[in-house]
């Protein structure tokens, strides 16, 4: 509506129209963006946020200031492409998650291949996920506990072969507590007899082979995770997504390039 005001020149007053500005057009159009808008209800799948989708495009509507339903369509066009692309990433997450689980598996395969010039590391019966579950500090102690086992299994050994006098309690001592305690467990089943002819069979082929299987593991643990994560990513299985994701920059781009033509010749027929 017109208002009026008066001036007072004399004895005559006069009556002069003003005119309220005119409200933006992106004003009128602002909170219905989404009451009235096509993509939305599409868009937005079921398990998914309404309320985040709604955020999305309220920040886009406020970054380009919409003016009619054209330019309306276009920026939510943009947000629709945002909001798959969000799901490319999620896809692109649990593709590698779930490689990486199939990798964590194949401790056989995954940790010869991480050092293959390095005899004897086998990956028997190794949980990869341990390994990879070790803080740099953790991986530094286990490195120098792994050496220590080794020394002291290498020196019982040393010791039953010279056959010296109680080789046996002094091939015992040698040892670490807890290869100590899994010689106990095998006496006590009854699997061997407590003498140094079966103790030193018993270091020879049980406990030599794992304390330097589990020092190798340690000594190459950067590898033996780089491995893992390599063979997990499977980047085979990403190449469609990929190929999707780049099909969606460019709708990105022509949607993007659409709408600031539009606004480029809007504001061009400006009075």
């Amino acid at each position: 509506m017109n208002s009026t005001t008066s001036t007072n020149t004399g004895s005559t007053n006069t009556v002069m129209p003003t005119e309220e500005p005119n409200p933006k057009p992106y004003e009128v159009v602002r909170f219905n963006a989404l009451k009235h808008g096509i993509l939305s209800r599409y868009t937005v799948l079921s398990h998914e946020s309404h309320a985040d989708y709604e955020s999305l495009v309220n920040s886009l509507m406020d970054e380009h200031l919409p003016a009619g339903a054209t330019e309306q369509h276009l920026i939510e066009e943009l947000a629709s492409v945002i909001w798959r692309k969000r799901r490319v990433l999620q896809a692109e997450g649990a593709t590698i998650n779930k490689g990486l689980k199939e990798s964590s598996r194949n401790a056989k395969t995954i940790i010869p291949a991480a050092a293959p010039f390095e005899m004897g590391l086998s990956g028997d019966g190794t949980d990869i996920r341990n390994l990879m579950d070790l803080r740099p500090e953790e991986v530094v102690e286990s490195q120098r506990v792994a050496r220590h086992d080794r020394d002291a299994t290498n020196k019982a050994s040393a010791i039953l072969r010279n056959g010296c006098d109680r080789a046996y309690d002094k091939a015992l001592r040698a040892l670490l507590p807890d290869t100590r305690e899994w010689w106990q467990e095998h006496v006590d089943e009854g699997e061997c007899a407590a003498d140094a002819t079966a103790l030193a069979a018993f270091i020879d082929e049980h406990v030599t082979p794992f304390v330097y299987q589990q020092e190798k593991e340690y000594r190459h643990h950067d590898a033996i995770v780089n491995q893992t994560l390599g063979e997990g990513l499977q980047a085979y299985r990403l190449e469609k997504l990929s190929r999707y994701e780049t099909h969606l920059d460019r709708k990105f781009e022509r949607t993007l390039a659409m709408l600031i033509k539009l606004k480029d010749l809007r504001s061009s027929r400006a009075p």
